[in-house]
């Protein structure tokens, strides 16, 4: 059972909070543990393939440094913070904290931050246009939120996304097992009065130019709409360089029509969303699993566990193909339901798959996956 178990209604917490304004949570996780310690921490953003950042206000300026790191022996006393991005990749830990938020769409999802600081600790002033779920570990955290507005940026240099201040709608301070959830674009701040550790259950939406551009790009990878512009009815034109509203009806139509190509568009939407924003923990099996050993190691009962982080995905009415890490992966007819259980579980066995195992086509595709290191075999 996870050690980690919501401690609030979050259907009551969806219809008045999310996306909608912040809130403090008292302890939404009773008896909290913190998932890793500041030396497991400290040990990830020594790593090269970690994202990690340390953090230091000194003599009112702020200072940003990027791992990986080869010691924190002279770490200040005070104003530091060290942050991992995407520690649920590399530890069980985080990974079982972000456990009882599944029942948020996991395409939303983007990944556990961590940040150990030490007092005064923080970054300022600063807007973020995540969701996210700020779970205070152990030690205390002076948070301060603010109301939707312009605000002036400051200390560009920084990359920290800061303001120069704002007026707060939340004055409080965070204990073990405390939430503070914000939604995208409201300013906030935390400092931490002594040494402290937070872990931060982010969601991203994407952006509409965004989602163009990755469209754009797609469509032209499988050259779709690779059509040039027809009008078998021109007439004689008067005016030389107008663009009539006929000629821009026409192109509208072309472009709508590619836009609209719902098939296209699925499979398109499906491999953008699988797609990690974050480094992955992946290691390619060696040797190559054969397929007549994948399937005894099945058939033994043991399990095969997806690497973490892992996005995969699928369409319930179109459950033969899964998204996977940015990759579609199409299943032989009948093995349907053998997707929804690789995407949907974080490990699995032989009785998981039952009859797709006797399907070539779809042992094939499971022997690939598991030598790409996507699925794994537990310890």
């Amino acid at each position: 059972m996870n050690m980690y178990q919501l401690n609030f209604d979050f259907d009551a917490f969806l219809k008045t909070y999310w996306q909608k304004k912040p809130t403090v949570i008292r302890k939404g996780f009773d008896n909290f543990e913190d998932a890793l310690t500041p030396d497991e921490l400290a040990g990830l953003a020594m790593e090269e393939e970690v994202d990690s950042r340390l953090v230091i206000q000194k003599d009112g300026q702020w200072l940003v440094s990027h791992g990986p790191f080869d010691s924190f022996d002279e770490l200040p006393d005070t104003g530091s913070q060290l942050i991992v991005q995407a520690s649920n990749h590399w530890h069980p830990g985080p990974q079982a904290l972000a456990e009882p938020f599944r029942i948020l769409p996991g395409w939303l999802f983007d990944d556990v931050m961590i940040c150990y600081s030490l007092p005064g600790g923080g970054v300022g002033p600063h807007i973020d246009q995540y969701d996210v779920f700020i779970i205070q570990g152990s030690g205390r955290r002076h948070w301060r939120v603010g109301d939707l507005g312009n605000y002036e940026e400051a200390n560009l240099h920084t990359g920290l996304r800061q303001i120069t201040g704002f007026d707060a709608i939340i004055d409080t301070v965070l204990e073990p097992g405390d939430i503070l959830y914000i939604p995208p674009g409201f300013p906030h701040e935390g400092t931490s009065l002594e040494e402290s550790m937070s872990f931060s259950v982010g969601y991203r939406s994407p952006k509409k130019q965004e989602l163009l551009s990755s469209f754009a790009d797609f469509a032209i990878a499988n050259e779709a709409g690779d059509i040039h512009y027809h009008n078998p009815d021109m007439e004689i034109r008067q005016a030389h360089s107008a663009i009539t509203a006929d000629d821009f009806d026409r192109l509208d139509t072309m472009l709508m029509k590619l836009a609209s190509d719902k098939d296209l568009k699925r499979r398109w939407m499906g491999e953008y969303l699988s797609q990690s924003r974050h480094e992955l923990d992946v290691v390619p099996a060696e040797p190559n699993w054969r397929a007549d050993e994948l399937v005894a190691f099945l058939e033994e009962g043991a399990p095969l566990s997806k690497v973490a982080g892992l996005r995969t995905f699928y369409y319930p009415d179109m459950p033969h193909l899964m998204f996977i890490n940015g990759e579609t992966f199409e299943l032989p007819e009948g093995c349907s339901d053998a997707a929804k259980v690789l995407c949907d579980q974080e490990s699995v066995t032989g009785a998981d798959l039952s009859h797709a195992l006797n399907n070539p086509a779809f042992l094939d595709c499971l022997v690939s996956l598991s030598n790409l290191g996507y699925w794994y075999p537990e310890d």
